[in-house]
């Protein structure tokens, strides 16, 4: 431990010396951090999944509400700073007669009307965005049975169709006896 502690001193000593030198600054080397711990009170709760995937969604909605609201308005600044630049250069061009300065009106025109389909667009994409956000899942089985009522009320009632069927091998064989062969008139 000591010869390691005499070691970096003695790196030191030469980084100073060399940096005294080159007539720099010694870089300073960063000291460890220490973790620290945060005790767990009652006021921190962890969150389930769902909780925490609501917080996230709630934290996407409101930065993204933000970025649009950001973007709308630059969107918006350019077009207006744009039709008093058109406004200029077409005064220009009328006092000048230049066909290049007619070209750079034409230009700006074509740049303000694209800008005016991204408005559109970014309106297009924000609904995207939100319908993303407000979906559901919602599946609807529809089962259809084909097949009779009697096969349907057995699938249904399984307990009770048991009853209904009963196998071949528990039926009895028996014979039948006329009335009048039992009063004891055996022929």
């Amino acid at each position: 431990m000591r010869s390691t502690m005499t070691d970096k001193k003695k790196s030191k000593k030469k980084k100073d010396t060399i940096a005294e030198a080159l007539d720099i600054i010694a870089p300073v080397e960063p000291e460890p951090v220490e973790e620290i711990e945060v005790p767990m009170d009652d006021s921190i709760v962890p969150l389930n999944k769902e909780e925490s995937k609501e917080l996230v969604k709630e934290e996407i909605s409101k930065h993204t509400d933000q970025d649009y609201n950001y973007v709308r308005k630059n969107l918006k600044e350019i077009v207006n700073k744009g039709l008093g630049a058109i406004d200029g250069i077409l005064q220009i061009a009328s006092e000048t007669e230049s066909p290049r300065a007619y070209e750079v009106a034409a230009q700006l025109i074509k740049s303000i009307s694209e800008t005016n389909k991204d408005i559109i667009d970014l309106h297009k994409n924000m609904k995207d965005i939100s319908k993303e956000h407000n979906t559901t899942n919602n599946t609807t089985n529809n089962a259809i049975y084909v097949g009779s009522t009697k096969d349907l009320q057995e699938l249904i009632n399984t307990s009770r169709s048991t009853f209904r069927k009963k196998p071949t091998d528990e039926i009895l064989e028996a014979e039948v006896i006329d009335a009048e062969d039992s009063d004891g008139d055996q022929d």
